[in-house]
């Protein structure tokens, strides 16, 4: 009997300790939402002007298949930067091996798409969201910048940013749906979770920052064109 009821109570200390678990996860994950809550735009007509905008990276594929967040992310920096809503643009990613390169694979694209290479620079060192969210500000210099991702990944990015004195604003790309993505946005709680004790606790910093580099910004439309016509 007395087994029986220490069981019991071993039971019911697991699941309070489960449950204050899920609401700890569950007010994060909230409170992420609401600080970002005016900084995130759909409309690109919308966006404020920012000098840079900071892509965030993702592969391109997954396996033989393209990745479903690849293409509305590409496509969302290369309209800020068309629109004249950006005059530079940030690739920010992984760089594993040479046949993982993320910046160097968004770099292709954004060229093919019409984008001039000098107004666009590599990030080789973005491993995760923060690598990127702060080297953006100490190695490139940017105190304001438009964040480029979906919105469940802008919202993260806003919160760190905004830890670390950027002005930032998040142009939201659009979500993939299904199963997929639903899996992603589960695993996207325990990473806003990971965000707050980085940034809160453990004071958590790039793996990599280096030299200070440039970023050339694009000139206004005529004067653009006196400089290639002088």
């Amino acid at each position: 009997m007395q087994l029986r009821t220490l069981f019991r109570r071993i039971g019911l200390s697991v699941l309070a300790l489960i449950i204050c678990l899920v609401s700890a996860l569950a007010m994060v994950d909230v409170y992420v939402t609401w600080q970002a809550r005016d900084k995130v735009y759909t409309q690109v007509e919308e966006v404020p002007e920012q000098d840079v905008a900071l892509l965030l990276g993702t592969s391109k594929y997954i396996g033989k298949k393209i990745n479903l967040f690849y293409p509305p992310r590409l496509q969302s920096a290369l309209d800020l930067f068309t629109l004249d809503k950006v005059k530079a643009i940030i690739v920010s990613g992984d760089n594993a091996t040479r046949y993982y390169n993320e910046p160097q694979t968004m770099e292709n694209d954004l060229i093919r798409a019409g984008v001039p290479v000098k107004y666009i620079v590599k990030d080789y060192a973005g491993f995760r969201t923060l690598d990127s969210v702060v080297r953006a500000k100490e190695v490139f210099g940017q105190t304001s910048i438009t964040i480029v991702t979906q919105r469940f990944h802008c919202e993260r990015a806003l919160y760190l940013a905004r830890a670390i004195d950027i002005n930032a604003v998040c142009y939201a790309a659009q979500d993939a749906t299904g199963l997929g993505a639903l899996k992603i946005r589960l695993r996207e709680v325990l990473a806003r979770a990971k965000a707050v004790v980085d940034i809160n606790i453990l004071n958590k910093q790039p793996k990599f920052l280096g030299q200070k580099e440039s970023v050339t910004l694009k000139l206004p439309h005529s004067l653009e064109t006196s400089a290639d016509n002088p």
